[in-house]
Formats: structure tokens, C-alpha cells, sequence
């Protein structure tokens, strides 16, 4: 059971990582273009020598930008030469039949993939057959379309406890911190979400409120 976070940002990952709850990091396309307009390359080596500086090596998800699949494993291979990180993990969105032949043959090229943009079992487990180390599952756009996704993350962890698969489940579109719970109880092995659902994981009220009344009860007792 392992947290990642899901940014860009480079303040967000550092704290994270200063915390030491942070077990891996995600990006996309749409996260990283929230962050100042950079190079692409150099942007995602900040985030490589934050994790070198905590002596972590912990995986790094960086999504291909090209929707073309006759295009997808030569920009996944430039991007791991380019990047040089030893965890580097290569999202691979499957949007049909052929992008298996992609996972496979970047699988066969021994580089870490993250099936990415999951919405069933079924995807799940092809991706896991083609070679995909993660296979990550939309929580929040699954339950846009009526999808339960307790049942789904279930379903595809049976699945894959019951084969000799070792692919493991990101559950991410994490749309508040109750739903980081929820996914780990139905089964995830890990939850990737934004740096506010995580932080909000650390706080309750009524913690707040003891230790507000402890710390005056002691006051009204050093009167």
C-alpha cells in the first residue's frame, strides 16, 4: 500500500518527499501544463534531482505525448535516454487493441510501463499480460460514467492476485481524501492524488479541537 503524488510541481514534490510519505510521483500531459512553460526535459530532471537529493529513488511516471502508435516507442526510448533516471516509468494510455503491442515491446526493451486511462477489468489484465508494471484506473471519471469503482478495483486485484501477473493497481482522478481510503480498502496497491488530498489525510477537527482544550486546561492549571 503506497502513496504517490500526482504533480508537476516541484515545491509540492519536495515537500512530499521532506515528509517521507511519498512513495512514487505521477505526471500527465494536463498536470505538467499547469506548471510555468519550460522545457519539457529539463522540467522533468528538477523533479529526478529532488528525489536524488532525498536519496530516493522512487518511480517517476512520464506520459508519451504523442497519440500515435507507430510513434509511441521510439518518443518512450528517447525519453528514458533523456531523462536518465534509473525509476523511470513510461504512461502508455490504452485506447485500443494496438497499444498493447506497444507495453510489449517496451516491456521486451526492459523499460517500466504505467498503463494509463483504465476504466474496467478487462483493460487491467491485457495491459498486465503485454507487460505493464502499473495499471492505473480512473476513480473520479469512472464514477463520472456510472462505473463503480470499488467493484472494478476489486475485480482487477482478484484478477491479478489469481495470476502470476506482478503488475500492480494506481488508482488515481482522486477527487477528495476520503476516496484515497476507499480505493486502498477495495484492494489498490497504490493511490496517486493531488498534494491537497494528501495533506487533508493528516487533519480532523476534533484533533484540532483536543489539543486546543489540552493545552488550555494546562494553562488554567499553571494560574
Amino acid at each position: 500500500m503506497k502513496i504517490f503524488i500526482d504533480t508537476a510541481n516541484v515545491k509540492e514534490i519536495e515537500d512530499g518527499l521532506k515528509k517521507g510519505v511519498i512513495a512514487g510521483i505521477t505526471t500527465n500531459p494536463s498536470i505538467l501544463s499547469k506548471e510555468p512553460k519550460t522545457d519539457f526535459i529539463e522540467h522533468i530532471k528538477k523533479i529526478t534531482t529532488l528525489c536524488t537529493k532525498y536519496d530516493q529513488t522512487i518511480p517517476l511516471s512520464v506520459e508519451v505525448l504523442t497519440d500515435k502508435v507507430d510513434e509511441m516507442v521510439g518518443e518512450a526510448v528517447s525519453l528514458v535516454k533523456k531523462i536518465g533516471y534509473k525509476n523511470i516509468n513510461i504512461k502508455i494510455p490504452l485506447s485500443g487493441w494496438n497499444e498493447l503491442e506497444v507495453i510489449n515491446e517496451l516491456a521486451n526493451k526492459d523499460i517500466k510501463v504505467n498503463c494509463t486511462c483504465l476504466f474496467n477489468e478487462s483493460q487491467c489484465i491485457l495491459a498486465g499480460f503485454a507487460g505493464a508494471k502499473y495499471v492505473s484506473l480512473f476513480r473520479g471519471r469512472m464514477k463520472d460514467v456510472g462505473i463503480d469503482p470499488d467493484i472494478v478495483i476489486a475485480n482487477t486485484r482478484k484478477l491479478l492476485d489469481d495470476s502470476d501477473l506482478d503488475s500492480e493497481i494506481i488508482i488515481g482522478s482522486i477527487r477528495n481524501p476520503r476516496e484515497i481510503i476507499d480505493s486502498f480498502l477495495s484492494g489498490a496497491h497504490i493511490v496517486t492524488a493531488g498534494s491537497s488530498h494528501i495533506k487533508k489525510l493528516a487533519i480532523h477537527p476534533k484533533t484540532t479541537e483536543s489539543v486546543n482544550q489540552f493545552l488550555n486546561d494546562f494553562k488554567d492549571w499553571l494560574k
